[in-house]
């Protein structure tokens, strides 16, 4: 039987912590400019993880309601903006969203030396080891997303118990591991000879590239870099 059983409470979602937060903010309970009750604080009033509240809280400031400061704690933003939102989408729903049967491959895993583009990705003073994962995404057997991903072993040591050839990364962290912070970035590329080979495209085709990089508190989760073919649209809400 399970904690929430025994106490006849469901577990509360990182979305029902958030609603509730904007409850508090329409109400003005939160008035524009007021600090908010430190994440453990509301953690605790609320029954559920700090991790939890972190991710709600992530989920208010990319809404523009609070705003979140590193080690200056939240308040809520005296002028609210509107800001579209992105979540990390788990690449299989995305898939199988369109109608179309999921695969993954998983082309290379272990453990390297993050590489100066990585290290600085993560704001990091040196070079550290973690988990180098690159792996191919399909729709109906065709390719639709290559991905590059280095996995901080120190943030996410179960990661290494996982079977990737099964489950991708992408799935797993979605699942696992919530991030208070994030860092987003698009760009083109033209498709060099390896990576028009993995995507069954010509050379020189235009492609659109997805970075992400991840945190919780000032711990690197994982950083990625999603190579989409084309056609490949991403949806924003706000």
């Amino acid at each position: 039987m399970t904690q929430a059983s025994k106490t006849g409470k469901a577990r509360r979602s990182w979305q029902d912590i958030r609603d509730e937060i904007h409850r508090r903010v329409l109400s003005r309970r939160y008035k524009p400019g007021d600090k908010l009750p430190r994440d453990e604080d509301i953690a605790e009033e609320l029954g559920c993880a700090r991790s939890t509240v972190q991710r709600a809280m992530q989920d208010l400031n990319d809404a523009g309601i609070v705003e979140r400061k590193r080690k200056g704690g939240t308040q809520v933003r005296p002028d609210p903006v509107t800001r579209a939102t992105l979540d990390i989408p788990i690449t299989r729903v995305e898939v199988e969203a369109r109608g179309a049967r999921y695969g993954y491959q998983m082309l290379a895993s272990g453990r390297e030396t993050t590489p100066a583009p990585v290290a600085a990705a993560f704001g990091l003073a040196a070079p550290e080891e973690m988990l180098h994962i690159e792996a191919l995404h399909l729709a109906d057997e065709a390719p639709f997303i290559l991905e590059d991903r280095w996995v901080s072993l120190a943030t996410c040591p179960e990661i290494a118990n996982v079977d990737l050839s099964v489950k991708s990364a992408n799935e797993w962290l979605v699942m696992h591991k919530p991030y208070d912070r994030m860092d987003l970035r698009f760009y083109a590329v033209n498709a060099s000879g390896a990576m028009a080979a993995r995507l069954k495209l010509r050379e020189g085709a235009a492609l659109l590239v997805i970075e992400r990089s991840t945190w919780i508190g000032d711990a690197p989760i994982t950083t990625v870099r999603s190579v989409t073919t084309p056609g490949y649209q991403l949806l924003t809400g706000s």
